[in-house]
């Protein structure tokens, strides 16, 4: 018809930019797309990595906690055969009827000895690790004032008998450096207070190694 502008070039110059114009809106879908799955998979990696990062460090604390155990046991090995001391995990265990009569804080001739047995391997174990030997006494749940108007509480008898025990480690050849000494009264009982024989338990010093201020770990030797 008159007057109708009918250009094949033009129409096709259109239909060229349009497919054009898709291909490239499409490509850079694609290209965002395939962004986000490679940043995606980065993530992944990453959280993987760090997961199995975590469990050889938790699997190596675990290694060292037990050379750690193994160590100490064959440096107690003598005491710990002949029943006179327990160990649980890195805490060397002494019962107060070893070292104590009932309400007193002055040692028994059969503890002094027991803790000299003591003083060689610990001081060695402790010189090999750099640690430090923490003296901790408890006590049972009774008051301790209406028994022994000496001391006012519990807190007081367990104080002086881990500090009974730290001084006689020092005169047996403890270097003062390696120790010292922690009350906790009737807290942290081994068992309810139910009976004596349950409350004889809970009379007990303890004894565990422990890292100095500022120490790291050293994975390469082998105590507790």
């Amino acid at each position: 018809m008159l007057g109708q502008d009918t250009n094949p070039d033009t129409d096709t110059a259109t239909e060229h930019d349009t497919s054009a114009a898709t291909w490239i809106s499409f490509a850079d879908l694609m290209t965002g797309l395939l962004g986000a799955f490679v940043l995606l998979l980065v993530g992944v990696m990453a959280a993987q990595l760090d997961m199995a990062s975590q469990l050889e460090s938790e699997v190596q604390k675990r290694q060292v906690a037990e050379q750690q155990r193994l160590s100490l046991e064959q440096a107690l090995a003598g005491p710990l055969a002949s029943g006179r001391i327990t160990l649980n995990n890195g805490r060397i265990g002494i019962s107060g009827k070893l070292l104590f009569e009932l309400n007193s804080d002055q040692l028994e001739p059969e503890g002094r000895q027991l803790l000299k047995s003591l003083v060689l391997p610990l001081r060695t174990y402790l010189q090999l690790r750099g640690d430090m030997l923490m003296v901790s006494g408890f006590t049972d749940d009774q008051a301790v004032g209406s028994r022994n108007r000496q001391f006012q509480d519990n807190w007081e008898l367990s104080a002086q008998r881990a500090l009974t025990v730290t001084r006689t480690l020092i005169e047996e050849g403890m270097p003062s450096s390696m120790l010292f000494a922690a009350a906790f009264g009737q807290e942290q009982a081994l068992v309810p207070n139910t009976n004596e024989p349950a409350r004889a338990q809970n009379r007990r010093v303890e004894m565990a190694p422990v890292p100095k201020a500022g120490n790291s770990p050293t994975p390469a030797l082998a105590p507790s």
